[in-house]
């Protein structure tokens, strides 16, 4: 595989390397073997061959454009920020190709490009489109630097051997070790945090040290600018990551960091063995790939936290993780998700993964129900993934039970999101953003993104007086996470339980959710919320769904002639109030169509409570938000709560064949009571059959409960039981 690269043992390991080590031409991130193999066998296999053609198309007009190395002015989505992403990316596929093809004209391409900024880079300071974030030199932030170096070392590392001495010690100095000092020692508020912005930093310093074979640079990289440890590479790798593999900013930033620490960690196995970087925090890295992909439904990552919701597993970051997850575990189910992507990469992982998948050797992904931990030790939250079936397109119920997650995190603790029959059904905001979108204040978060997206009624969630978790403020959130009290998973429910205390002063609220299989019929998902505090308050459920009403079970009150704004404030500036209403009795109802199915969501709200029907967008003058529909239950002038709710997914619509079957609920009636120290809620069909569910406060599974409900008394042993009567339906 790659060379390992042998320090010099006559000098001391604090002392920079010498300028004829620095120069040393031999490739230290690619293996020169590697690329042969690739040259002489690529062409046979598909998804091999495919991606060559993809690369040189791409690299072919980029060297036909000519060379563009333009002053930095733009911020995200304009002409030079888009420019100098091309570059790094022909940079990179230019190197590559050349290692691949043999062909001359990539290898000098790519040194004519570098040359370019070698004379630009040294005239850079500040770029003139900074903001409040980390300024760069090449972008308006300094993570795309870093992204524009972990690119670019890696094409100039395949082409270097092929330069002159002294074009050799120009780039060398000239461009990357500039762009390194300026990464690390330049920036050091950025680079000693432990955040996904320090690891892509990170990750180009300690690869442009390798390259270069500077000692110094590899150490900082991994041990932090003063050697100790306290950050840097290696305590990212502890810190950020769970036991689990999850990563602490949610699934989308999962997606982003995880390239810069598997390609920094394959340069750290390659040139370092010793150091077992793929065995660290037993194999964290390679759970953390696997980990990224059981955060998705239809390949479509979870979109929490400051999430887009159209980031898929089809991106690079992925494209190289499988790639190198494959090559590092040869776990046959890498290559199924390789399949479904259609993509690889142009490197020996790559090759391997097109060679077995032609060979045939793929294996299904396992995705599963399944508890993921935060915290790096397991004990900040968690995300209680809860699938109907190991398709990637089964339904699944989510729980976010999980820790802030930083500055990216939303104010939605015990928040949870619901996908069936390929459709987001119970949605996430996600951030107010349009990436790279000029237009939109240059492609950088929306202020409301501040105002709504992360404010907690823009979730499932509780809210409290009109007010966010933690008072909106991110750095008090970081200090309290969520206690994940029970997580079980068998043929007859999958349940979460979780805690959260803190979120408000003197506010305690615990919530279990339940996927609950009933037939064929996609399962149900019972929501039990109960919330105690120390004085009255009024307490908001909201409900964020996708589809088109079609019944309203509640008597209501329509807003025809003007459309009110719910509040002021805390993300509640936002919604529209389109209809009120009271239930007559003690349940409610609203059903929706979304795709070919209907929803019926069945409420047991606190007694007197209103239900609002509204739409996210209102004082949104720049049309920055997306105008989604939301459901709000609400109770006043009470210190506790109790939210009880039912998902009901049911019935078809063919519009092909213009046929509606089952668009009523097949749910009669829905009642709970609270029983001593347990809950228990029984849902009766309109068949006759019936279901209890027993949810005792304790959740220790040993202890034996009783209780009653409409006078039948039901004894479980354990936190959840469940008992049917009745004919299947």
């Amino acid at each position: 595989m790659i060379r390992r690269l042998l320090l010099l043992a006559a000098v001391s390991a604090l002392t920079v390397a010498t300028v004829g080590h620095a120069q040393e031409a031999r490739p230290a991130l690619s293996d020169g073997a590697a690329f042969a193999a690739m040259a002489r066998e690529g062409g046979r296999y598909p998804l091999f061959a495919a991606e060559v053609a993809r690369m040189r198309e791409t690299v072919d007009a980029a060297m036909k454009d000519g060379i563009h190395v333009p002053v930095p002015k733009d911020p995200g989505g304009g002409y030079t920020h888009e420019q100098h992403k091309r570059n790094y990316m022909a940079l990179y596929g230019a190197g590559l190709l050349y290692r691949i093809t043999g062909e001359r004209a990539y290898a000098d391409y790519a040194r004519r490009l570098l040359l370019a900024y070698a004379k630009l880079y040294p005239t850079l300071g500040d770029h003139p489109a900074k903001a409040n974030e980390s300024v760069g030199r090449l972008f308006w932030q300094s993570l795309n630097d870093s992204v524009w170096l972990v690119y670019s070392v890696q094409g100039y590392d395949a082409i270097r051997d092929t330069l002159s001495a002294a074009d050799r010690k120009t780039i060398d100095d000239d461009v990357f070790r500039r762009a390194a000092a300026f990464l690390s020692t330049g920036s050091p508020e950025m680079f000693d945090r432990i955040h996904n912005h320090a690891t892509w930093a990170c990750a180009g310093v300690g690869m442009t040290g390798y390259l270069l074979r500077d000692p110094k640079l590899v150490d900082m990289a991994l041990k932090g600018r003063d050697g100790t440890g306290k950050s840097g590479f290696l305590r990212q790798v502890d810190e950020l990551f769970s036991p689990d593999g999850y990563y602490t900013e949610g699934p989308y930033y999962q997606r982003y960091a995880l390239l810069p620490f598997v390609l920094l960690a394959q340069a750290i196995d390659a040139n370092d063995p010793a150091e077992g970087i793929f065995r660290r925090r037993d194999g964290v890295l390679l759970k953390a790939i696997r980990t990224s992909i059981q955060l998705t439904y239809g390949g479509f990552f979870f979109p929490l936290n400051d999430a887009m919701p159209d980031k898929s597993l089809n991106t690079d970051e992925l494209y190289q993780a499988v790639a190198i997850g494959y090559a590092a575990t040869k776990d046959p189910s890498f290559l199924s998700i390789a399949e479904g992507q259609g993509r690889t990469t142009l490197t020996p992982g790559g090759l391997a993964v097109a060679r077995d998948l032609a060979a045939r050797k793929a294996h299904p992904f396992p995705f599963a129900s399944a508890l993921f931990r935060d915290g790096p030790n397991g004990e900040q939250g968690a995300i209680a993934v809860m699938r109907s079936g190991p398709e990637p397109d089964a339904s699944v119920l989510v729980a976010k039970n999980s820790g802030m997650g930083m500055g990216h995190g939303h104010f939605d603790k015990l928040n949870w999101i619901f996908y069936d029959a390929g459709e987001p059904v119970i949605t996430d905001y996600g951030s107010a953003r349009f990436l790279n979108v000029e237009a939109k204040d240059g492609g950088r978060y929306l202020p409301e993104n501040e105002s709504w997206a992360k404010q907690t009624v823009a979730h499932n969630t509780l809210v409290a007086n009109e007010t966010s978790h933690f008072a909106g403020k991110w750095r008090d959130g970081q200090k309290l996470a969520p206690k994940q009290l029970y997580f079980a998973s068998d043929a007859k429910a999958q349940v979460s339980t979780a805690e959260m205390d803190g979120a408000y002063p003197g506010v305690r609220f615990r919530r279990t959710l339940v996927a609950l299989p009933t037939g064929k019929a996609s399962p149900l998902v019972l929501d039990l919320l109960r919330a105690t505090g120390d004085k009255p308050a009024t307490w908001d459920l909201p409900l964020h769904y996708r589809g088109q009403i079609t019944e309203i079970g509640f008597p209501h009150r329509s807003n025809t002639a003007e459309r009110p704004v719910l509040g002021k404030a805390n993300g509640y500036q936002h919604i529209w109030v389109d209809a009120t209403g009271t239930p007559d009795g003690d349940a409610a109802s609203l059903t929706w169509m979304l795709g070919k199915r209907f929803y019926t969501w069945h409420m047991l709200p606190p007694k007197g409570a209103q239900l609002i029907l509204g739409e996210s967008g209102a004082n949104d003058p720049r049309f920055n938000l997306r105008r989604e529909p939301l459901l709000i239950a609400r109770a006043t002038g009470a210190a506790d709560a109790i939210f009880v709710g039912l998902l009901e997914p049911h019935g078809a619509y063919d519009p092909s064949a213009e046929t509606v079957v089952g668009s009523r609920s097949a749910v009669a009636k829905l009642v709970h009571a609270r029983n001593g120290e347990a809950d228990l809620v029984r849902i009766d069909f309109t068949g006759g059959r019936s279901i209890v569910l027993a949810i005792a406060d304790s959740v220790d599974t040993a202890a034996k409960h009783r209780a009653t409900i409409d006078g039948r008394t039901i004894d479980w042993t354990g936190h959840f039981a469940r008992f049917d009567q009745g004919a299947a339906r």
